[in-house]
């Protein structure tokens, strides 16, 4: 049951690192339009920085979680 448990868990933390990969992507494009204004452009490169370390936690939870199963 256990395993079941930790199974769930890695798929959940998967998908939660690539949302946070995806949104770092996303982020990443806003800050690089030279047409953004630049407020937005530095917020973006603020979220994409937030975004990469979600996603590096994500993912070093997801393999804590597949090491138990």
């Amino acid at each position: 049951m256990d395993s079941i448990k930790q199974g769930a868990n890695y798929v959940s933390e998967s998908v939660q690192q690539a949302l946070h990969g995806s949104k770092k992507e996303a982020n990443k494009d806003i800050a690089k339009d030279s047409d953004a204004p630049i407020g937005t452009r530095a917020s973006a490169a603020k979220d994409a920085v937030k975004d990469k370390a979600h996603e590096n936690k994500h993912d070093a939870k997801a393999e804590a979680h597949k090491q138990e199963i």
